[in-house]
């Protein structure tokens, strides 16, 4: 879809946040509207600080490198789709300003307050179409442990876990250590349950490490995964779509550091991504079929890129987590997926407006009220 009537379309590109990857949304912002063909779209960068303010004017600009920016807002309000300027004086909110009209957002956002149906909400309430799953999808899809429990009851593999407050682990730490000790053998990794990006994982081999890794997934959230760990291959897969949604081929990452953790994704840049995966076509296609099902089990819609794991031990496959926000740099496996299935960076971006106004089209045919015709006496 290339333009909206006489105009090109007005894309809102989100990023930034309050989440521990904010700098991962900063570069996958960029490398999206650096890559936005202007023939098709006029782009407004939104950036949203580690504070939670919302930015227009140069906000890339204001989140790298501290250049001031102008407070921007969008509204709850289905009759505007402005993004809005605030006017201030001492502090004082004075007035409201519309910067432009917007008919489609794109966030790009990593983690809470982004990934995980927050803004997406908003969204709704603001009747925009975006990018991306909606409020359940994008929340379910966030929360490692709420994930788990659906692939499960949805019959689709996963790995032996555990869940942990935060407050169970400050408060009785002996307790939780035994509980995860008698039904997890090492390793096992710890996770918070809501962040992505692998910040925040440790792999734990004995119970010091064990100890270490709590503490840290308990700095991000307040619930913590403890997953046994297996001799594992790292499979990945972008999957497109609403509906009726495909799977890309099938990456798979061999990482030069322990796991293939924030480091490993972001700056060492050292992994090795082998695309295609080196798998047998049986397997290539049980891969991509589990993560279309993981995906509509979701209710995931626009993309997502799903991660598996296969136990070299033992060749069973298991889901790991869907990324509904996966990374969008130049290096980020979900494009680069897609790149060796036939489809470039741009037309891939054009496909994601498309079905997010596509969706958005379908939702506003649905009927929004109900009236109960009342015969006569």
């Amino acid at each position: 879809m290339a333009e909206k009537g006489p105009h090109k379309i007005r894309v809102g590109v989100i990023f930034g946040g309050r989440s521990g990857e904010h700098e991962v949304s900063l570069q996958s912002a960029q490398s999206v509207m650096q890559a936005l063909d202007p023939a098709k779209y006029v782009v407004t960068p939104i950036g949203i600080d580690k504070h939670g303010r919302w930015l227009t004017g140069d906000p890339l600009a204001t989140l790298t490198d501290g250049h001031a920016s102008q407070h921007a807002t969008l509204l709850p309000d289905p009759q505007s789709a402005a993004l809005l300027k605030v006017e201030e004086s001492e502090r004082q909110v004075t007035g409201l300003t519309a910067v432009t009209e917007l008919d489609v957002i794109f966030p790009v956002l990593h983690g809470p307050y982004g990934e995980d149906g927050t803004v997406q909400g908003l969204l709704e309430l603001a009747n925009l179409p975006y990018v991306g799953a909606g409020v359940v999808g994008s929340a379910v899809g966030m929360d490692k442990a709420i994930f788990k429990q659906v692939m499960a009851a949805n019959g689709l593999p996963v790995l032996p876990w555990r869940l942990v407050l935060a407050s169970q682990w400050r408060a009785q730490p002996e307790t939780v250590l035994a509980a995860i000790e008698a039904e997890l053998p090492y390793p096992v990794f710890t996770k918070p349950a809501n962040l992505g990006s692998s910040v925040g994982i440790g792999k734990c081999r004995n119970q010091a490490e064990l100890i270490a890794g709590l503490d840290e997934a308990a700095r991000y959230d307040r619930r913590i995964i403890v997953e046994k760990g297996i001799n594992g291959r790292e499979l990945e897969v972008s999957v497109l779509g609403n509906d009726d949604p495909i799977a890309s081929v099938v990456g798979e990452i061999r990482p030069r550091r322990d796991f293939y953790d924030y480091v490993a994704k972001y700056i060492s840049d050292d992994s090795e991504l082998i695309i295609p995966a080196p798998l047998t076509p049986e397997t290539a296609e049980q891969v991509r079929q589990l993560a279309v099902q993981a995906y509509r089990a979701i209710d995931c819609a626009g993309l997502g890129r799903v991660d598996l794991l296969l136990d070299k031990d033992y060749g069973k496959l298991y889901l790991n987590e869907i990324n509904t926000i996966p990374g969008f740099t130049r290096i980020s496996m979900y494009p680069k997926l897609w790149e060796a299935s036939g489809l470039s960076y741009s037309d891939l971006l054009d496909k994601l407006i498309e079905l997010a106004i596509e969706r958005h089209e379908e939702k506003e045919q649905l009927k929004k009220s109900f009236e109960i015709e009342r015969s006569g006496d």
